[in-house]
């Protein structure tokens, strides 16, 4: 199983009804964290009814506990947008 389809299962936890994952680590190479082959740098946004009147640090926390160790090894770096249903950018 690749990094990425690790991670989409891990938050299929939250039942997600959007969600995009694209791995950003050519763009940091050279930078802390960064290694040959990719896997380290992510940009996710992801629309869940889990979210609703959360805010953003809870709604972090969630996406943070359902990746589990992968937040320590292999990411490097997350950029997070997740939303509600309903929310702009939803």
């Amino acid at each position: 199983m690749s990094l990425e389809q690790a991670i989409r299962e891990r938050l299929g936890v939250l039942e997600p009804l959007r969600l995009e994952l694209e791995d950003e680590s050519a763009r940091h190479a050279g930078h802390s964290g960064a290694r040959p082959g990719g896997g380290t740098h992510w940009r996710l946004t992801i629309v869940a009814r889990a979210f609703a009147g959360k805010p953003r640090v809870a709604r972090h926390r969630m996406i943070y506990h359902a990746l589990g160790g992968l937040m320590q090894d292999p990411i490097h770096a997350l950029a997070i947008t997740a939303r509600a249903p309903g929310e702009p950018g939803a």
